[in-house]
């Protein structure tokens, strides 16, 4: 049954020993992941990657389905043409998205710096997926642990 957000905020714990006879459906896995994916981040850049681990071999915990979400370093550097491509999801003449490349560029000259000063700018945003994700589970009557 699903749960208010307000519910699922009430419900939402960080969970440490899971269940162990019952398993994430496919439709419920797919509709946390959707809501990682939809997760903001800066210049909606979504830098990260879930990789869903569910072979109980290489499971760290008890848990059914293992995310791994990997924060992403040259996606977000203007010369790899990821940023770009994303900009170009708003559908705007080309000289709007080269402001938009160049505002992107300049704001983030520090940032963009070394794959270092990425690396910490992405792994921050990924913490936006998973505490909605987190959520989503919530929602779904699932257990989480980040």
């Amino acid at each position: 049954m699903e749960k208010t957000f307000m519910e699922a905020m009430d419900f939402r714990h960080a969970c440490k020993i899971f269940d162990e006879t019952k398993k994430v459906s496919d439709e419920d896995i797919n509709y946390i992941l959707e809501a990682g994916r939809k997760s903001p981040s800066s210049f909606g850049m979504e830098a990260w990657k879930f990789l869903v681990i569910t072979n109980e071999e290489v499971q760290i915990t008890s848990c059914s389905h293992l995310v791994i979400i990997l924060a992403g370093i040259d996606s977000v550097k203007p010369e790899s043409g990821e940023v770009a491509r994303k900009f170009k999801r708003r559908e705007m003449p080309q000289e709007k998205l080269d402001f938009y490349l160049g505002l992107y560029t300049d704001h983030l000259k520090e940032t963009l710096s070394s794959d270092e000063n990425i690396y910490s700018w992405t792994a921050k945003q990924t913490y936006i997926a998973l505490g909605n994700m987190m959520t989503a589970a919530a929602v779904k009557g699932i257990d989480s642990c980040p």
